[in-house]
């Protein structure tokens, strides 16, 4: 099922069903599909960068993280693996490790989970746990959007 098809029929949808648009979101990332991205989410989307306590929210603040994430993040992100996957009727959480080599030739391992968060119709947002660090270089410009 396509993201866009997934996401317009997540109203009724079953545990699987949402399962599946989560799983979307995340291949969309992965291809760098932006508009596939955000088809798969609601609205008002919530952002939450965790430990560090910051969030941002709405359409046009996750539009502008993806576009930096597409744009300065996944360039520098050469491998990623994912060790485990976790769903129930709240979300999906996902536990990974993503490699970055960074333009001044040095390399970074950095641990994350991210959970993908179910919305009436779509995703509601995201939690990211992550390094300070690592939720700089991914978020970039909407680090500093905070609510």
């Amino acid at each position: 099922m396509r993201a866009r098809e997934a996401a317009e029929s997540l109203v009724t949808a079953t545990l699987e069903e949402r399962i599946a648009i989560a799983r979307a979101h995340a291949a969309a990332e992965r291809r760098g599909d932006l508009e596939a991205t955000l088809a798969t989410l609601d609205p008002d989307p919530l952002y939450e960068l965790l430990p560090v306590g910051r969030a941002f929210r709405g359409m046009d603040a996750a539009r502008r993280y993806y576009e930096h994430f597409f744009a300065n993040f996944r360039p520098l992100a050469r491998a990623s693996e994912m060790h485990a996957e976790w769903a129930n009727e709240v979300g999906v959480a996902q536990e990974y490790t993503i490699h970055l080599h960074l333009a001044d030739g040095s390399e970074e391992r950095h641990r994350l989970i991210a959970i993908l968060t179910f919305g009436k119709e779509k995703l509601s947002g995201e939690r990211v746990y992550a390094s300070d660090r690592l939720l700089r270089l991914m978020f970039g410009p909407a680090y500093d959007l905070a609510i």
